[in-house]
């Protein structure tokens, strides 16, 4: 990586973070100027416009997100330990990173205003939702999930407890958010399994047991 491109990746993490606390409509090459110490002209060579800056710490917000909660969870076995280990990390990313936040926030402020930004918000929580989806799917080819519901309702569902925690967690300030999150995620979970699920966990807990 050339030390242009380097700049320009620490200068998106920064404006990734400004973005996370105060939204992603009033970040502006100058208020990035002001908070990275650079001049407007040096910003200016590398983002040109301030959509260009948007769509810039929405990539990387993606690409974080992808990383931190995405890839970890498709690394786990399918059925219920996936659906599980994206809990899990959702969770996380959602209390300590900006990325997970970002999406959250950008969305309600870019639902009503027509653009390439509010275009690739869309195509972000589609994707989203789509990988969630297969999530299930791949879940129903092993046995562990009921075939006989909405791949795409579940994925509304887990996307609707994630929402609401954001909602209790970060405007709130609600001290059992998570614990709320985790009774409905448990819920929703419960409803989809299978008995062949439950079997399965059990042996692999008593697999492991054994294996200490």
């Amino acid at each position: 990586m050339g030390k242009g491109d380097a700049t320009r990746q620490a200068v998106v993490d920064r404006a990734v973070e400004i973005a996370g606390r105060l939204g992603i409509a009033g970040l502006t090459i100058g208020s990035l100027a002001t908070a990275t110490e650079m001049s407007k002209s040096g910003l200016f060579a590398h983002f040109r416009s301030k959509e260009a800056l948007q769509l810039a710490v929405l990539a990387r917000a993606r690409e974080s997100f992808v990383d931190e909660v995405v890839r970890p969870a498709l690394a786990t076995t399918r059925g219920v330990p996936r659906v599980r280990a994206l809990f899990e990390h959702w969770l996380a990313t959602s209390q300590a990173s900006a990325a997970g936040c970002l999406f959250v926030s950008a969305a309600t402020e870019f639902d009503d205003d027509p653009g390439p930004v509010r275009d690739q918000l869309v195509r972000d929580h589609r994707d989203l939702v789509d990988s969630i989806t297969q999530m299930y799917r791949a879940g129903v080819q092993e046995g562990q999930f009921r075939d006989d519901l909405s791949p795409e309702q579940f994925a509304h569902d887990l996307y609707g407890v994630m929402l609401g925690h954001f909602h209790a967690h970060r405007l709130l300030r609600d001290p059992a958010a998570e614990r709320r999150a985790r009774d409905a995620f448990e819920r929703l979970l419960a409803g989809i399994r299978t008995s062949q699920a439950d079997g399965d966990l059990a042996t692999a807990g008593s697999a492991a047991t054994h294996g200490r």
